[in-house]
């Protein structure tokens, strides 16, 4: 078997990082990444589908040899420009001096913008629905704005079923040999694809919403994304998983998040925790903010439908990491969610609490429960934390009910 070849004549030429520790500087990458690339060979002529990050050009280039032989690349078809999947654009178009690059006005914009080629011959500017014939195998176009940036697009090849969604239908995690889902074990992808949408995608979901809706009528046999496994026998489990996100559906399960300077916010934080608990919730994730990674608070704030977020007060604003975190939601335009407050201070009472009132409002989102300790009188009471839980319990109900 040619693990490459997904089916005939179009082949897997992506590479894997497994030195990179943070996708975009930010985001952790414990199972690494892959950066997907493919052939798609017709009869007359080649066509490659994205480029990788430049760090690995090299490999890059002996994958496109193992396939492409002694034959010539016509086009290179750019679905997605941001430099983890164009980079290598300048070294293509320096190995096959004759191709021609094929993209919508914005991809043929950023190029010339970012790597400077041009020419007159250089560019095949293609519209939502547009085809090229590669001899006995056509490629169409779709055009797929701000999923996730305003350029993309997806190809289709039609007689194969094959589409390349580009960062669409995306996760994190090196590939370890096998391409395709059929051929691997999947459970680290399909946990990361939901670190990747919320992370990556998650400010967009109404577009990732009219993308889905737009190609709901394709048959499709595989999904090729540009980061992850090829997508065969989970098809359907993805693009459901995908759909949720972008809808900002929600698993029932309540997400803590706190940060805390000298314990005192924590001890509240348990507090709480326990109280949720005994209310017979059973899904509760807890996250030290100075201590959990940003990119798991994110996802687990996407994931579930209850977001409790309390703060020591900090020069009369939030702690730090939890600003950093509610930035984060707001950025992603967080909805649909039980959202409750606690807040611990000495003097400055209600500081924090008009600063998670003030996210809450530019979110939209209405204020569950609210728990203001005045850290000086003591530590909140059993009777005020258990009133809190259970208006959060019943702000959950509420939600499960509507």
């Amino acid at each position: 078997m040619n693990i490459k070849e997904i089916v005939k004549d179009i082949f897997y030429v992506g590479v894997n990082d497994r030195v990179k520790h943070r996708f975009e500087a930010l985001w952790q990458l414990p199972y690494g990444v892959s950066y997907n690339s493919y052939i798609v060979a017709g009869n007359e002529k080649l066509a490659l589908i994205d480029t990788v990050c430049i760090e690995e050009v090299r490999q890059y280039f002996n994958n496109i040899d193992s396939i492409a032989s002694d034959r010539t690349i016509d086009y290179l078809v750019v679905n997605h420009m941001e430099p983890d999947h164009s980079a290598s654009i300048p070294e293509i178009v320096m190995a096959y001096p004759d191709i021609r690059i094929v993209g919508n006005s914005k991809t043929i914009e950023m190029i010339k913008g970012f790597y400077h080629i041009d020419g007159p011959d250089r560019y095949l500017e293609v519209k939502d629905g547009d085809s090229i014939d590669l001899g006995g195998r056509t490629l169409r176009f779709y055009l797929t704005p701000m999923v996730h940036w305003p350029e993309t697009m997806m190809t289709y090849v039609e007689d194969a079923r094959v589409l390349f969604s580009g960062d669409a239908f995306g996760t994190f995690g090196a590939l370890n040999g096998a391409v395709i889902d059929r051929d691997m074990e999947t459970d680290v992808h399909i946990s990361e694809m939901y670190r990747y949408y919320s992370c990556i995608v998650g400010k967009y979901g109404r577009f990732v919403e009219k993308a889905i809706q737009k190609l709901a009528a394709l048959p499709l046999s595989y999904i090729c994304p540009t980061h992850g496994p090829v997508w065969n026998e989970k098809i359907t489990e993805v693009v459901e998983l995908v759909a949720r996100l972008a809808a900002y559906k929600s698993e029932p399960g309540v997400v803590i998040v706190y940060g805390s300077m000298y314990g005192n916010t924590a001890e509240v934080a348990e507090m709480i925790a326990r109280e949720i608990a005994a209310l017979g919730i059973k899904r509760i994730i807890m996250h030290n903010a100075s201590h959990s990674d940003m990119s798991c608070m994110i996802t687990d704030a996407f994931r579930y439908s209850t977001l409790i977020v309390g703060s020591a007060t900090y020069s009369m604003r939030l702690f730090p990491e939890v600003e950093s975190f509610m930035n984060a939601m707001e950025t992603r335009e967080i909805k649909n969610k039980v959202f409750a407050t606690f807040s611990n201070f000495t003097w400055a009472a209600g500081a924090v609490t008009g600063k998670l009132k003030e996210y809450a409002e530019r979110m939209k989102l209405p204020v569950s429960a609210s728990l203001l300790v005045k850290q000086s009188a003591g530590a909140s009471t059993p009777v005020e934390v258990k009133e809190f839980a259970l208006q959060v319990a019943e702000a959950m109900k509420a939600m499960e009910e509507a």
